[in-house]
């Protein structure tokens, strides 16, 4: 008598828990490989768009300063077409950012405060150690002075980079990355 009274519950039960594992696989096979980024705690200085695969909402990857700062950087010393001497520049790698929100494109459009905006090579990341300067001989670089951010190359490294091409490449006041 009382296994009967004991089955339908047993057989809900049993219903349940399968419709449970189903959900399981289901958000698990449709869950990106890669892990969402911690939100920024700080008024966001980057926000990264496109065709990247790792985000902290709405489809964007936002960075506050400490984040930048965590991400691996390089210090370029160098003078810039902008500057009368030579200045130590601090920031993350270009490509770090990149291996950041795991993206994808070919091309990434550089995008400033004042709506400027440049088209750089992934590649140019890679190939040059391209940071995003946020530091000029120790201090944050203010908005008024190439900050927050600045693509900056490697000039005096690379001679070559001195050009046309890439000095609008160099673009400071960033706010918005583009992945395409």
């Amino acid at each position: 008598m009382r296994i009967r009274r004991l089955l339908p519950l047993m057989l809900a039960l049993l219903c349940w828990t399968s419709a449970v594992q189903a959900a399981s696989a289901d958000f698990a096979s449709s869950s990106p490989d890669t892990p969402l980024l911690a939100p920024p705690e700080g008024p966001v200085l980057l926000t990264v768009s496109g065709d990247i695969s790792r985000t902290n909402g709405d489809g964007v990857a936002r960075f506050d300063r400490a984040m930048l700062e965590a991400l691996p950087g390089r210090t370029i010393e160098t003078h810039t077409p902008w500057h009368e001497d030579v200045g130590r520049y601090r920031g993350p790698l270009g490509e770090a950012i990149l291996e950041a929100v795991d993206a994808h494109g070919d091309q990434a459009r550089v995008v400033a405060l004042n709506g400027f905006e440049a088209e750089v090579p992934v590649s140019d990341f890679r190939r040059y150690g391209v940071i995003l300067a946020m530091k000029r001989n120790g201090k944050a670089m203010p908005i008024r002075r190439f900050g927050p951010l600045f693509v900056l190359y490697p000039f005096d490294e690379r001679p070559e980079l001195l050009n046309e091409t890439i000095r609008f490449r160099s673009v400071w006041q960033v706010s918005r990355i583009e992945i395409h």
